[in-house]
């Protein structure tokens, strides 16, 4: 193992991935569906060909007219309306068959995803969704179905068969329509925009279709419907979401948009064409190379070092000019030893940078020198706060008092002082958030003035309108799901059960069955933690660019939720395992599993896997939550020293192993913000990693992040801190979408006769009982004239 552990971490090959909003549409279908639900495509066939051979008289599918084809359709959307539960269910199986593209009759799995576009768009036209939604609602709300499910011991793909058929139908349609390609029709296009529309608008029960499946979480969550299937909720869930209010590309054009309204500066760069672009640095050596080094130095054998990764995180293959030659400043610092989460850090798993080998001998032909990187990746950026606190500072240095927030008057400072504000003002950043919270602001201290303000009913902003009074539950119940689908989680007794939708009625009895059934949910929980990841980060770019309250708020809820220690611990185990992990079966994917024969399965094959270099979803599970962990803690004092009290750098540090560029971006962005605080032998230990920081993470001009001079290393107080945000997050509420605002300044009516004119609702039987009242709270109460007239 520990000859493994060394390999792999000296070949780690950089890995092909290009991030983006989802996966390849296969793929994304594929993993709507579990391989033990394999069996049930050939009975969505079976059904649909029972209906349909009455109607069709020997003719397939493919060869009908569309006017033909939507005939038969409004036929099987009227079947759906009848009382008998089971001949629902059958309707609702011969539609799913229709959208997974009537395979039968499909040589090709091209042909496959011709038919299914063609027969979704056919079936959204015909307004088979708006049905589905309501036999949803129907089954949500089947308390007999909840209450058999919560008394069993053991739920199973049987307990929740209406609602799969359902979820599947409409997350094809979802997905389908969603992916938009070059040969679609002009009526597909229009199609499109409509559907979309009507997703993000409150129009289903008053309010958008995404808040249906956050109370199916919610409802799972709480232990009262445990046969919901999570895993395709979750899928739709984030597929409505990426719909209705848009991808990565989308959040880019809205954000230039955005900063053009508001008459800012254009953006220094497109950040997704800098990543794209960036390439993946060599990892620290590990323990194992380490201490084999040491030993081969030990035995005086200097000449016979092994094959080290010469340029491990470092820029110029140079020796560090500030690294001693003495083998006790290339330890760890001792605190590096507790991972502080669970359990303790496998001491192999540890990253340790090792000295460079010595400097090659002079005769080195030219062709190999080292090519300086032309520039930083990254455009600098200063803050309008990092530029005062530099007057300051600098005023109370050379002049002995301050003027406040004056950023213009230099008058008594030397001229090198001048000539830093001036560079510090060529690379001012004014950011969206900080024109929102200035207006804020200003609209607190002025309310009658400034009058109301004018918010645009985008979908986003209807969601939040949505999610405002559930919003904790809905945070809450998705890291429950996160922390039980985690790799690294243990099964508890009370934990909840994600597996409903996975594990058939009657249990494995061979070891190929066994096999299969432990692939199928590895390869469940991983979908999930995609699901969720994916959701997560998409809400908080999207609060972000919408309001940077909306986006406090949920970041607020995710950080008392346990968010940080719990992507944390999700981190903390062998990453390179979970990323080259290969839990799938090629040969049971849809639309692979029918169109061709299937294969007999053997041990040798399931262990085999297929031939990728990495999984997609995993890297893709592993970028997100990094993602969301910068979110959470950028600018944030007291979250960042949670990253330090939780001893997050060397769990992070190993994170480094994966030769991919984007994830080693943002970790490297998380090692930055905290290291400061994690002392001087830390950061001498750790030379290369700081290399690394400084050529790829974005350079703050007056951010003294490498040495723990900063004004920042102060006492932190989380609470203060949290409070003092959650307080002007409420004020944000409440002057925005409390019904009852402004009460306060409700003019006050003067006038005696409008008063006692105006008509008051009293209830119908208060003429009865007048006499009563009048003397309850009239004649008998005494009224003191004169403490009237006095003052309070």
């Amino acid at each position: 193992m520990q000859a493994e552990d060394m390999e792999s971490s000296m070949e780690s090959p950089n890995l092909e991935f290009e991030y983006g909003d989802t996966d390849a549409l296969t793929a994304e279908l594929s993993e709507l569906y579990s391989y033990t639900e394999e069996p049930e495509f050939a009975l969505n066939r079976d059904y649909f060909e029972e209906d349909f051979r009455s109607h069709a008289r020997g003719r397939r599918w493919i060869e009908l007219s569309v006017e033909e084809q939507r005939s038969y359709v409004m036929r099987l959307l009227d079947a759906l309306e009848v009382t008998d539960r089971d001949k629902r269910l059958k309707v609702a199986r011969a539609i799913l068959y229709l959208a997974q593209g009537v395979f039968d009759e499909c040589d090709t799995e091209v042909d496959v995803l011709h038919w299914s576009r063609h027969n979704v768009f056919l079936l959204y036209d015909m307004g088979i969704f708006t049905a589905l939604l309501e036999l949803l609602s129907m089954e949500i709300d089947n308390n007999q179905a909840c209450s058999s499910a919560v008394r069993k011991p053991a739920i199973s793909l049987a307990d929740s068969t209406e609602l799969r058929v359902l979820l599947s139908i409409m997350y094809l349609i979802v997905e389908t329509i969603r992916v938009q390609t070059e040969d679609d029709r002009p009526e597909w296009r229009a199609a499109r925009e409509t559907f979309k529309n009507e997703l993000g608008s409150p129009l289903y029960n008053g309010e958008p279709f995404a808040l249906l499946l956050f109370t199916m979480v919610t409802k799972f969550c709480s232990m009262n419907a445990p046969h919901f299937p999570m895993k395709k909720v979750l899928l739709l869930l984030w597929k409505t979401l990426l719909f209705t209010v848009g991808g990565f590309l989308e959040l880019q054009e809205m954000k230039v948009r955005g900063r053009e309204r508001l008459n800012l500066p254009p953006l220094p760069e497109d950040s997704i064409k800098v990543v794209r672009a960036m390439r993946a640095a060599s990892p620290p050596a590990s323990a194992m190379e380490l201490i084999e080094q040491q030993q081969q130095q030990k035995r005086g054998r200097r000449s016979r070092r092994p094959l080290v990764k010469q340029d491990s995180l470092d820029t110029y293959n140079e020796r560090d000019p500030f690294k001693n030659d003495d083998a006790r400043d290339e330890e760890e610092d001792p605190e590096d030893t507790d991972s502080g989460i669970e359990g303790e850090v496998d001491p192999l798993d540890r990253d340790v940078i090792i000295q460079p080998p010595p400097p090659p001998p002079p005769l080195r032909p030219p062709t190999e020198r080292v090519n300086f990187p032309k520039g930083l990746p990254w455009a600098p950026k200063v803050r309008e706060k990092d530029i005062e606190h530099f007057l300051e500072t600098s005023r109370n240095k050379f002049i002995g008092f301050t003027l406040g927030n004056d950023t213009d008057t230099l008058v008594g400072l030397p001229r090198p002082i001048h000539e830093s504000v001036k560079t510090l003002k060529q690379h001012k950043y004014v950011s969206i958030a900080e024109v929102q919270i200035k207006q804020e602001d200003e609209l607190q201290q002025c309310p009658m003035s400034l009058g109301e303000e004018e918010v645009a009913e985008t979908p986003t902003e209807m969601l939040y309108l949505g999610m405002l009074p559930n919003l904790s539950q809905y945070v809450i119940a998705l890291l429950k799901l996160l922390l039980a689908a985690a790799p690294t989680s243990k099964a508890k007794t009370d934990s909840i059960n994600i597996l409903a939708d996975v594990l058939p009625e009657e249990m494995p009895i061979t070891v190929l069955q066994s096999m299969k059934l432990g692939i199928d949910v590895n390869r469940h929980k991983e979908i999930i933690v995609k699901a969720i990841s994916a959701l997560l980060l998409l809400l908080l770019k999207h609060y972000k660019l919408n309001h940077i309250y909306q986006f406090e708020i949920v970041s607020q809820h995710l950080v008392f939720a346990n968010c940080i220690p719990l992507i944390l611990k999700f981190f903390n185990q062998n990453i390179m395992s979970y990323i080259s992990a290969k839990n799938s079966i090629c040969v049971l994917d849809f639309p692979h599993c029918v169109v061709h024969e299937m294969p007999e399965l053997t041990a040798e094959s399931l262990e085999a896997g297929d031939s990728n270099q990495f999984c997609w979803r995993n890297l893709f599970s592993c970028i997100n939550l990094l993602r969301i962990l910068n979110k959470l803690t950028k600018w944030k004092h007291s979250r960042t020293m949670m990253l330090v009290v939780f001893k997050s750098a060397p769990i992070l540090k190993r994170a480094l192993k994966v030769k991919q560029a984007m994830m080693q971006l943002y970790v490297l962005k998380l090692l930055k913000i905290q290291t400061k605080y994690l002392g001087r032998q830390w950061r001498k230990s750790n030379m290369k990693t700081m290399s690394a920081i400084y050529q790829k993470v974005r350079h703050r001009l007056n951010d003294d992040w490498a040495y723990g001079n900063d004004i920042d290393a102060r006492p932190w107080d989380f609470q203060a801190e949290e409070c003092a945000l959650r307080e002007s997050i409420e004020k944000f509420n409440s002057r925005r979408y409390d019904k009852n605002k402004n009460g306060d300044f409700v003019p006050v009516d003067n006038c005696l006769q409008s008063v006692l004119g105006q008509r008051v609702e009293l209830p119908e039987d208060f003429h009865y009982s007048y006499e009563m009242w009048l003397e309850r709270e009239v004649f008998s109460q005494p009224i003191e004239w004169e403490g009237l007239l006095q003052n309070p």
